[in-house]
């Protein structure tokens, strides 16, 4: 029950912050007026570029930060490869969104890892290895704080704690970005249903 009422306490802060950056931390400058999917249908809207500056190091060695990644389509989620409990859920989604949208130059997926400890360069080559990863998804690691620092700038739960399982807790969200940076939308990593709407959604972008 503590559990439970911790991760209700941690989504209702999240979604509090979300609608204050929202409604009170932006300016007129800071809007750009974009096309996005809202029911199937493209509306204009305004979003915040809210993509924060970063650098960790990809599975394959390589520093990537913010501004190798602007240009793209991004799928962004924050897991760890010895997590017991969501990310094997979340493994399988993303899987489906990699499998429809790999060998495209405009679509990028970055998974970053909550464990730097254990999650080495060496040990995501060998997760992304037995996935049969070789292009369009980058699985990140790095220093610990900057890490935590960038969940917390993308309203996305993060902390070590020893009463969960493995040690971390985090939010399963996906998280879209377009190509100037700015969030398009949070999806439950472990809901078939609201991955098929992020696909949905994609798809829709990638032929405007």
């Amino acid at each position: 029950m503590h559990r439970k009422i911790k991760q209700f306490l941690v989504l209702t802060k999240l979604i509090g912050a979300f609608f204050f950056l929202l409604q009170c931390n932006s300016t007129q400058d800071e809007k750009i007026s974009v096309k996005r999917v809202i029911n199937g249908k493209i509306v204009e809207d305004s979003l915040l570029y809210v993509l924060p500056e970063f650098s960790l190091i990809s599975h394959t060695g390589d520093t990537i930060n913010q501004n190798k990644v602007l240009g793209k389509w991004l799928v962004v989620d924050f897991f760890f490869t010895n997590c017991p409990s969501i990310c094997p859920k979340m493994k399988a989604q993303i899987l489906r969104v990699y499998e429809k949208f790999k060998g495209r130059d405009d679509f990028l997926i970055l998974s970053v890892s909550i464990d730097p400890q254990r999650d080495t360069v060496e040990a995501l080559r060998n997760y992304a290895t037995k996935l049969g990863i070789n292009n369009n998804w980058y699985f990140l690691t790095g220093n610990k704080g900057e890490i935590y620092n960038t969940a917390d700038k993308m309203l996305i739960a993060a902390e070590e704690d020893p009463e969960s399982p493995g040690g971390f807790a985090h939010s399963g969200n996906f998280i879209l970005i377009d190509p100037k940076g700015r969030i398009r939308g949070y999806y439950d990593g472990t809901n078939p249903s609201s991955v098929d709407k992020l696909i949905n959604e994609i798809e829709k972008v990638l032929t405007m």
